[in-house]
């Protein structure tokens, strides 16, 4: 698995995949990622320090993902992070987040802020049709009003190419997080081990009739297959 790489377009930033314990989460319906976990805090931190090792620091912004949020890092691998950004002179970095650890948030701002390193916060909301996200994506965002799903982070995930789903849903998801959240980064869903699965059909709609409009957009990260930033398999 490809646990480094770099995205030179679009906000240029290197990006690292690391191990934790896992979402706690668990139930959404078209997840399987949470697959990518361990309880041994040892053999992550090796992991992790292999993946973070490859950090240059060449633009200043560093993104981490883990397959879940941050607050299921290790301790020892958070120690680690923040001595990348120390040593490479990491001034910005992205972080993830389910809504329901957004309590945990500010604690970490602090903490990232004090070495001088701005946190920037995703949280991925797939779709702000609350009754679709909640009723067949099984997100567990129980706020519908999109300015306070909003509050404490900067950007958001939206998830496209789902059963159900349609040109007019997906722009207005498109351009609801365009207008809460400072980026947004949409992808696109690909088959996988989890019960809901992709629509061909609504994936070629995305592809033909709303990917033109934005692919273009330096606030809007497009990503038709789930390793297009160069992480994972």
């Amino acid at each position: 698995m490809q646990r480094y790489s770099v995205i030179t377009e679009k906000n240029p930033r290197e990006i690292v995949l690391l191990r934790g314990q896992g979402c706690r989460y668990r139930r959404c319906s078209f997840c399987d990622y949470h697959d990518d976990a361990s309880c041994d805090e040892k053999a992550n931190l090796e992991l992790n320090t292999e993946a973070l090792s490859h950090v240059t620091g060449r633009f200043g912004c560093l993104e981490v993902v883990n397959s879940g949020s941050f607050c299921e890092l290790d301790g020892s691998t958070m120690k680690a992070i923040m001595a990348v950004c120390t040593t490479k002179k990491i001034s910005t970095i992205h972080f993830e987040c389910h809504w329901l650890y957004r309590r945990h948030i500010p604690a970490l701002r602090k903490a990232f802020a004090e070495i001088g390193v701005d946190v920037k916060m995703k949280i991925g909301v797939e779709s702000f049709d609350a009754a679709y996200r909640e009723d067949v994506m099984l997100k567990g965002i129980r706020e519908t009003d999109p300015a306070k799903i909003a509050e404490g982070f900067n950007e958001c995930c939206l998830l496209f190419g789902l059963p159900g789903q349609t040109v007019k849903s997906m722009r207005n998801d498109i351009e609801t997080g365009l207008k809460h959240f400072e980026r947004i980064c949409v992808n696109i869903m690909v088959e996988n081990e989890a019960p809901l699965q992709p629509s061909d059909q609504v994936r070629q709609a995305f592809v033909n009739e709303i990917y033109p409009d934005y692919k273009d957009n330096p606030r809007v990260d497009i990503l038709l297959h789930n390793t297009d930033f160069g992480v994972g398999d």
